[in-house]
């Protein structure tokens, strides 16, 4: 990464990989951040929750400018390859570059979700020619799993005018609304039991998916693993006598499509051939509905050895549940200046199933609170009906957009002047800390932009190297032109 351009820029991201950092566990992150504040001689503090912020004074001649806040999450999703030995814990990011254009990771998540924007930051507090008026370096833990850094910091932790957002995905467009979201799960209770008498095990995979971002790409009807295989079962339970579920897994995050999965089910001996048949008359008719957004699943299904099974009831009513709960698109915007984006939207994200209980963990996000709750309601109704425990979290509130705002006046002349062309000014079906920073900062003025991430929250995630520079031009310009404290445009 020594080679890549901005190298300033580039050179923190590689000493920021090298720093375990998953969500909830961010120690290392912290206390890396604050020796690094320090030993630069800035105003460096963590607040009780474990955000930090690093204050630089202005340049000489921009003592009067208004200060901007920039703002990353220091957390990571931790995902990789099933067949990858990697510890997320203890192992430095393997980073390899694909076709002279994107940085990715060897097996795993890059990190630059949201990596690059920690790096873009340091890179900033670093230099000594780079003209600024005064910044605030926030740095919020664990966004990635609930947003609980920055529903954690208490107000007057931040004190700018400006707030800008380093942990967008899309180069050229400029985030001003933001979705709320909420979790749901839910949970089946049972006791196992032995299997039918001369029952064979079956156990079914299917993974090679696409996944992504359970917000940001859910418009893109990419498969979801765990409704594929629910759908597999709930065709062989209805056309089969017999057939006994022993355990179901598949996703691992809220916050991701979930990408692959398994299923262990015992079967009566004299059927077991046609089943193996259904299940690649299935794959067949699945390959064809995503031709375009999934070629390269792979399904596999092969005997097994014998376990215990889930009472027959509870199996029942759990695929029943798992056929009919909502997933993907449930409402687009109406307001004309969000352009059609999704407004309303569920995932059903991750099952675990242990020895006495199957969990469900599912994301419901929109930019319409109402709407939202009544999502959560739909979600847990269908588990309810089916038997389960259901609950639904706190979540997050949606970021309204700002119809006068003075920061996107200047972001969006800087990147006409900068690229001879406008800007995307749009929301974002994602969860981004703006929404909550508005509660608490009613009258901060915030966007959100980065360079071009595509496949985030997956192995496959990348990075997009030349949309690093030109960010990076653009951040600096943006800072170059922001007005006085009095309010008076720059000449």
């Amino acid at each position: 990464m020594s080679e890549l351009k901005p190298a300033v820029v580039f050179a923190e991201f590689a000493k920021i990989n090298q720093i375990p950092r998953p969500s909830k566990r961010e120690e290392k992150m912290i206390a890396y951040l604050k020796e690094w504040g320090e030993s630069h001689g800035l105003d460096t503090k963590v607040d009780e929750t474990g955000n930090v912020i690093i204050r630089k004074p202005a340049t000489p001649g921009m003592e009067n400018r208004k200060t901007v806040i920039l703002q990353s999450h220091m957390d990571m999703v931790c995902d990789k390859l099933v067949d990858v030995d990697f510890n997320f814990d203890t192992d430095p990011i393997r980073t390899t570059i694909i076709d002279d254009e994107w940085l990715t990771a060897e097996g795993t998540t890059l990190g630059a979700d949201d990596g690059i924007g920690c790096a873009m930051e340091l890179a900033l507090l670093a230099s000594d020619d780079i003209e600024h008026g005064p910044i605030e370096c926030v740095f919020t833990r664990d966004e990635e799993t609930g947003l609980s850094g920055a529903e954690g910091m208490k107000a007057g932790f931040m004190t700018g005018d400006y707030l800008i957002n380093l942990d967008s995905e899309d180069e050229g467009e400029i985030f001003i609304s933001c979705a709320g979201g909420r979790n749901t799960t839910a949970k089946f209770t049972f006791k196992k039991e032995d299997a039918p008498a001369g029952s064979f095990f079956l156990r079914a995979q299917l993974k090679g998916l696409v996944g992504g971002h359970s917000g940001d790409d859910i418009n893109k009807q990419r498969a979801n693993a765990i409704k594929l295989l629910g759908r597999f079962l709930y065709q062989t339970i209805n056309k089969y006598e017999g057939v006994r579920l022993a355990q179901f897994n598949s996703g691992k995050l809220h916050n991701a499509i979930p990408r692959d999965g398994m299923f262990v089910i015992a079967v009566p001996h004299d059927v077991k051939e046609n089943i193996k048949a259904d299940w690649n008359v299935f794959a067949s008719d699945v390959a064809e509905e995503f031709c375009v957004t999934d070629t390269q699943m792979v399904w596999t299904m092969e005997s097994t050895d014998a376990e215990p099974v889930i009472e027959i009831q509870v199996a029942r009513n759990f695929v029943y549940a798992l056929q009919a709960v909502d997933n993907g698109i449930y409402a687009i915007c109406q307001d004309p200046a969000l352009n059609g984006m999704v407004e309303t939207s569920s995932n059903i994200a991750a099952i675990h199933t242990t020895d006495s209980e199957i969990s469900i963990l599912s994301s419901q996000r929109s930019n319409v609170m109402s709407n939202l709750d009544n999502m959560c309601a739909t979600i847990r109704a269908t588990f309810q009906l089916a038997g389960a425990e259901a609950w639904s979290s706190d979540g997050y509130p949606a970021w309204k957009m700002r119809s006068h705002s003075e920061l996107q006046r200047i972001v969006k002349e800087s990147y006409v002047k900068l690229f001879g062309k406008e800007p995307i000014m749009r929301g974002i079906h994602a969860g981004l800390e703006c929404g909550l920073f508005s509660e608490r900062y009613p009258n901060l003025d915030m966007v959100s932009f980065g360079p071009t991430l595509r496949f985030v929250h997956t192995p496959d995630e990348r990075l997009h190297i030349p949309t690093v520079q030109m960010v990076w031009d653009h951040l600096l310009d943006v800072l170059r032109n922001i007005p006085t404290v009095k309010g008076v445009p720059l000449a």
